[in-house]
């Protein structure tokens, strides 16, 4: 390219297509092996004395799973390397477990996605490994909350359930200046959006269920790690078997190739049904990062190439009751849990019993949204319905 790199939608089409990986084929193919055979004790040796470089062992990836790992490496400028993992939790637990021992403290985002706040509570907890929450929006105030114990600081930006953006280059200057280690849960936005280690992350976590796969069908994690952070990261994972079957990592590097297209399609189907909803009597706020009543709105402005098609309204007043008749009645949005393939989703949500360090308040009860790939204008039209269901019903 003359000297130039890529950028971001062409390295969605390059990335992990190496000739040694797909041997003239336009996708890398499903190499599935448990048993890899070497001609000689000699070449065995050889393997085991780099068993990452080359194929040595089933669970150690074939070039489908490379191809996947190195694609989504290449997607973060200043990412050393990248674990696959059997979802997103999973990707979440391996990165928190690389970095944390017994006796160390974790400073924990308030609105972070209910299982990552249950691992710390079952399972890091009992290991002897303290966590801290935090306000979202408390950016460069995050110095005061480090202690002597304080080892790493966990962000998700936009949180989830709630979508507060925050300011990831403060905080990470905070915890860089202590000698933390900083985690991100980059799913909302994906590097394309937000490159996470470019902007001072050690940790780049994606659910890649949601975006990267596109279509509801398969589970997968990754966690994209800088040269300090990723020989450990590696080694936890391995250490834990740690394995994605190389059919799941097919179906992900065929979803991330059309992932840019689908998210413009995803930021602009949200923005027009998020900002209609705004405007309705029934609505009391909505909370969409790239609308100006959203926690964090200029953050997100500053730091992010746009947005996605997940979001959160709050209905002025009215009962659960009435936020069902509005949720059953539709016939576009799927109700379910995940999101980022190509339908709409609406979930009832309560975000109040998994806050600690802020307190949760609203007008009325909440819905999350995923807009998908359809028309707008007809989620509008159903949405419209389904509020008329909701006063009729409060």
């Amino acid at each position: 390219m003359s000297g130039q790199e890529e950028r971001p939608a062409t390295r969605l089409v390059t990335a992990g297509r190496r000739k040694a990986w797909t041997q003239g084929i336009v996708n890398p193919p499903v190499w599935r092996a448990s048993t890899v055979l070497f001609d000689s004790v000699a070449d065995l040796r050889a393997a085991s004395a780099a068993p990452d470089d080359n194929l040595y062992y089933g669970r150690r990836g074939t070039p489908t799973q490379w191809a996947l790992a190195d694609a989504l490496t290449t997607l973060e400028p200043g990412g050393a390397g990248t674990m696959l993992y059997p979802s997103g939790v999973a990707a979440v637990a391996g990165a928190m477990l690389s970095v944390l021992s017994p006796g160390d403290e974790l400073l924990m985002v308030d609105s972070a996605y209910e299982p990552t706040r249950a691992f710390c509570r079952t399972v890091l907890k009992p290991m002897g490994i303290t966590t801290r929450f935090y306000d979202p929006l408390i950016g460069a105030g995050i110095a005061e909350l480090i202690g002597p114990n304080t080892r790493a600081l966990f962000l998700e930006s936009p949180g989830s359930l709630t979508f507060e953006v925050q300011d990831v280059p403060a905080l990470c200057a905070a915890a860089k200046a202590r000698g933390l280690v900083t985690l991100l849960d980059n799913t909302w936005a994906t590097p394309l959006l937000f490159p996470a280690i470019a902007h001072g992350v050690d940790l780049s976590i994606l659910a890649c269920t949601k975006y990267v796969v596109g279509h509801s069908d398969t589970m997968l994690g990754s966690v994209t790690a800088n040269a300090a952070c990723f020989p450990r990261l590696r080694q936890v994972a391995q250490s834990l078997g740690q394995y994605v079957s190389p059919d799941d990592a097919f179906l992900a590097l065929r979803g991330l190739r059309t992932m840019g297209v689908r998210l413009r399609q995803h930021e602009a189907g949200g923005l027009a049904v998020a900002s209609w909803l705004a405007e309705q009597p029934e609505v009391a706020a909505v909370l969409h990062p790239a609308l100006p009543g959203c926690p964090g709105h200029d953050l997100w402005r500053r730091d992010f190439a746009g947005a996605s098609g997940l979001f959160a309204f709050v209905l002025d007043g009215g009962s659960d009751a009435a936020r069902t008749a509005l949720i059953d009645g539709l016939r576009h949005f799927g109700i379910g849990f995940s999101w980022g393939g190509y339908e709409s989703l609406a979930l009832p949500i309560d975000p109040t019993p998994i806050r600690s360090a802020t307190r949760w308040t609203a007008a009325g009860p909440a819905v999350r949204l995923h807009i998908g790939l359809e028309d707008p204008a007809d989620l509008i039209d159903d949405l419209a319905e389904g509020l008329a269901r909701f006063r009729k019903a409060r």
